[in-house]
């Protein structure tokens, strides 16, 4: 299958075109300056003839560039993604959202109705760049009920990383509260890059929303210590033994196959 990957120089968007390359799909790797996202002629133009389109390029986060930019930037990109493969019958769609997309790590207060937080939850996003991974998934909703028979995942991907630490314990919030307000959740980066190429072979028709993120958290605390100490107004909807993450990634095993553990 040929594939096109924007932001294929990221973190994320480098793992993709291995992967993809090692399973023998026909990559087309797309980043700055040869290719700019938000120019909608050079997207098309670039993508054309591609057979599945898996959209990272995007600003990774608010604080180091002006709110209006990230913003601007992200939801610019990500419709033209939408857009382009719609139009050019690019039937099999990837975006990279993020967990921040319901408000979490850039928030000044996240606030949470449950735990394990699903795809259901409620957003309460307050910052440029979790405002514009949200409003992507809107655009998503949109292009999919005008062509019902796309595929579109957006994965909620959290905290890439190349390894997970060991023994590390919660700060104290008031210096160390990003942590806190994101939920100590990380994803590595090979389990990411097989979510963005599973979905583009999962069979389901619309556009979906999955968490990718790993089973455990990236403290040792136990995690309804955690939530008992931290978030104590917070209910469980189930036991979280251990240190069990406390996003629930069911669906993407569900509907995508995956699984942050699998080989």
């Amino acid at each position: 299958m040929k594939v096109a990957i924007t932001g294929a120089a990221g973190r994320v968007g480098r793992a993709v075109v291995e992967l993809a390359a090692s399973r023998g799909h026909d990559v087309v790797a797309l980043d700055l300056p040869d290719v700019d996202v938000t120019s909608y002629g050079a997207l098309s133009e670039a993508v054309a003839g591609c057979a599945a389109l898996v959209h990272l390029a995007a600003y990774p986060g608010p604080g180091r560039w002006p709110d209006h930019e990230v913003h601007n930037n992200n939801v610019t990109a990500s419709y033209n993604a939408l857009r382009v493969a719609a139009e050019l019958g690019i039937d099999r769609v990837c975006l990279a959202s993020s967990v921040n997309a319901i408000g979490g790590g850039y928030s000044r207060r996240p606030r949470f109705d449950y735990f394990p937080v699903d795809e259901g939850h409620p957003t309460y996003n307050e910052d440029p760049y979790s405002l514009s991974k949200w409003i992507g998934e809107a655009q998503a909703d949109s292009i999919a009920r005008r062509y019902p028979h796309m595929s579109i995942a957006s994965l909620r991907l959290h905290g890439v990383r190349t390894e997970r630490p060991v023994g590390l314990v919660p700060g104290d919030p008031e210096r160390d509260g990003f942590a806190t307000r994101d939920l100590w959740g990380y994803v590595l980066r090979p389990a990411a890059a097989r979510a963005c190429l599973d979905a583009l072979s999962a069979d389901f028709t619309g556009h979906e929303v999955f968490y990718i993120v790993a089973q455990q958290t990236i403290v040792d605390t136990p995690t309804e210590r955690l939530c008992a100490t931290y978030y104590p107004d917070v209910p469980l909807r189930r036991p979280l033994p251990g240190n069990a993450a406390l996003f629930d990634c069911a669906k993407a095993e569900r509907l995508l196959g995956w699984r942050h553990d699998a080989p």
